[in-house]
Formats: C-alpha cells, sequence, structure tokens
C-alpha cells in the first residue's frame, strides 16, 4: 500500500493566494503552509532570546517573531538576528521609529498597523525602510485592541469591524505602492475569529496568517486552537499558522504541526497512532507512547508509527504505516514494516527497538529522497 498517497476525501483546496516572502520563507500561493512561534524572553536578553529561537528552530519552526516595544529592544535584533537561521518578525504597534530600527537591524518582517503609527509621513518612512531592506509586512488585526472609531460604530468586536479594520490598513499600504504584506483578524473567541478570516478571505487575495490570539494554556489552548484553525485550514484558509498558547514556544510549534499534519497540509516528524488501552492490551501502550514519542522527537523525517495493544485493530493498523507495532499474547509481540508483518519482538525491548526501525526508516527515506533529487536535477 502506498502510504503516501492523497485520496479524493482527503484532499484540501487552499484558497488562491498572492504569494509573499518572510526572508527565504515563501508564504502564499503554493507554498507549504508555514509555521510561527514567538519569543517571551525579554528582547534585550539577547543570549536567552537568541537560545530560545535556536529551541524553536529545532522544534521546526519556520518563522519567529520578536517583540521590540522599545529603541533597546530594536537594536538588540541585530546580534539577535545573525545567531539565528529562521527569518525574524519584529512586533511594532504604534512607535514608527521601532519599526524603521528594526528593519536596519535585520527583520525579515514588520508586525504593524499602518493606521497606528500616525501621519501619512511617518507610514511613508515605515515603507521606505521596508523597501530598503527587504522587509514584508503583517498587518495584525486583534480584536482586543480595534480601533475606537470602529468600536463606536459596530457596537463591539465583531467580524466586520476586524475585515474593516485590516482592509483600511492594506489600502494604505497600497497607497504607498507596498504589496508585500500579510493580514491577520485575530480574536480569542473561536467564533468571531473564524467568521472574520471567513469574510476577509472572500475580498482579498494577499496571504493571511491565522491563529486564535490568546487561547490559553497547553491543553485548553491546544483545543481552543485545533478547533479553529482546524475549521479555516479545512475550507482552505490560512498560508502561515501560529498556536498562541501560555506555554513554551516550542509547544506552540509543535502543536502547530501536529494540526497540519492531521489535516494532510504538512508532514514532519513521525506520527503515532495508538490506542487509548483497554483490559485487552499486552503491554503497557500509555507509557510505552509517553516515551516512544521523547525518544523520537529529534527525527525530522516524516513517517508513521501504529503502536496498538491488541490483535483486534492492530494489524489493519500496521497496513496503513510505515512501522506498525501490535500486542500479542505471552508476551511476544509482531513488527510490521511498511505494512507487512516482519518480526516477533519481546515485552522488554519494545521502546528501544521501535527507535532503532524508526531511525533506520529515516536514514531509508532521506536516502531515497536525495537520490530523486538527484535523478531530477
Amino acid at each position: 500500500m502506498d502510504h503516501t498517497a492523497v485520496r479524493p476525501y482527503r484532499q484540501i483546496h487552499r484558497r488562491k493566494s498572492r504569494q509573499i516572502f518572510v526572508g527565504k520563507v515563501p508564504v502564499g500561493g503554493d507554498a507549504p503552509i508555514s509555521v510561527q512561534t514567538m519569543t517571551n524572553t525579554p528582547t534585550t536578553d539577547v543570549e536567552a532570546t537568541v537560545a530560545q529561537i535556536r529551541r524553536a528552530e529545532e522544534a521546526g519552526a519556520d518563522i519567529v517573531r520578536v517583540s521590540c516595544p522599545d529603541q533597546e529592544s530594536a537594536i538588540a535584533l541585530k546580534d539577535i538576528v545573525r545567531q539565528v537561521s529562521v527569518p525574524i518578525v519584529a512586533d511594532i504597534h504604534f512607535h514608527y521609529r521601532r519599526a524603521i530600527e528594526a528593519a536596519e537591524s535585520g527583520a525579515a518582517c514588520l508586525r504593524i498597523n499602518p493606521g497606528n503609527i500616525g501621519s501619512a509621513d511617518r507610514v511613508r518612512e515605515v515603507v521606505k525602510a521596508a523597501k530598503d531592506h527587504g522587509c514584508s509586512i503583517r498587518i495584525g488585526v486583534n480584536a482586543g485592541s480595534l480601533e475606537q472609531d470602529l468600536l463606536e460604530t459596530y457596537g463591539e468586536p465583531c467580524p466586520e469591524a476586524l475585515v474593516e479594520s485590516a482592509l483600511t490598513h492594506a489600502r494604505i499600504l497600497e497607497d504607498h505602492d507596498f504589496h508585500a504584506f500579510k493580514i491577520s483578524v485575530k480574536a480569542s473567541d473561536v467564533f468571531l475569529a473564524v467568521a472574520a478570516y471567513q469574510q476577509l478571505a472572500e475580498c482579498t487575495d494577499y496571504p493571511l496568517h491565522i491563529g486564535i490570539t490568546e487561547a490559553g494554556g497547553l491543553r485548553a489552548g491546544t483545543i481552543k486552537s485545533s478547533i479553529g484553525l482546524g475549521m479555516l485550514l479545512w475550507s482552505g484558509i490560512g498560508d502561515t499558522v501560529r498556536v498562541s498558547l501560555s506555554a513554551d514556544p516550542v509547544e506552540e510549534v509543535h502543536v502547530g504541526f501536529d494540526i497540519l499534519k492531521s489535516l494532510g497540509l504538512r508532514r514532519r516528524g513521525v506520527t503515532v497512532i495508538s490506542c487509548p488501552s483497554c483490559a485487552r492490551q499486552q503491554f503497557d501502550v500509555i507509557k510505552t507512547v509517553e516515551v516512544l514519542e521523547q525518544r523520537l522527537a529529534h527525527i525530522a523525517t516524516p513517517m508513521t508509527v501504529s503502536v496498538i495493544g491488541c490483535v483486534v485493530n492492530g494489524p489493519g493498523e500496521a497496513t496503513m504505516t510505515d512501522i506498525g507495532f501490535t500486542g500479542g499474547g505471552k508476551g511476544t509481540h509482531q513488527v510490521y514494516l511498511r505494512g507487512q508483518p516482519a518480526h516477533r519482538l519481546k515485552d522488554e525491548a519494545i521502546v528501544d527497538h521501535l527507535v532503532s526501525l524508526v531511525e533506520a526508516r529515516a536514514k531509508e527515506i532521506e536516502a531515497e529522497a536525495a537520490a530523486a533529487a538527484e535523478v531530477a536535477a
């Protein structure tokens, strides 16, 4: 069985959007949906911020955002950028000078709302700095910080208000002949955020940065983000994602990739398919999966591994995964490779053996990909 084939019922038809670049990362068009996170260290603490960015890079982050609330932070960005590989987005809110300083310091993108930074002259200066230094821009509308006139018009944050704000800011950039921007219309309310993005997607072809802002802690925020982002991504909306959690930024990256993997939109790392366990289990499924996922966290090569406690569903799941493991009687279990029974295994060696199989399969997949690339070249 071809484990990589895409069946018609699994296909998601993405909204057509124009493409921009955040550093060397394409966003929009036919580019893969990128995964972002944001640092939570003081930006002026260069060592701590660089360390956090590097951990996010190792987890697979395509883009990392860094807040620049003051001049010291915007200037510190220069030291940060030169020590990391991932493109950096400078988070700017009201002071136009911070945007200019961040662009000069090497930011790949500026997160800013043009209408919030003052006069037309100031906007012109920011746009010039972005053009001069090859920066893209993200228009970041948030339900929690909508303009006062829109709140007075609509009475409260609503999808129409978020979209109007976004399009107003977009026109400011377009009036300055700047089109290298993406847009977000975030809210902590899932229904509000999804409705706003749906409306925005219908009236513009700019790439969309999607997220449920201030989603909460690791568990609740993951669930909330999965529901909101899943609805949008399933309907083809979204060119780059950020999962906003009150947790380590690395967790945001993991959740972002897990959401994309669950919809078949990105493949990175090992996807473990496992049963919840029951009285039929022939080994400790929960503990095995917990340790196995920890031991396989370093594998970036996409593949699937099934770990099922008994023979009711185990053999069937194994036919659809790269490596399968099914509990058997008397402490002896069945291992499957590429959907076919391969050999038996005793209890005490489960995790070590599966890790060795995954690592070996990862090398095979990488070698196959390299050979295919060489033939194509």
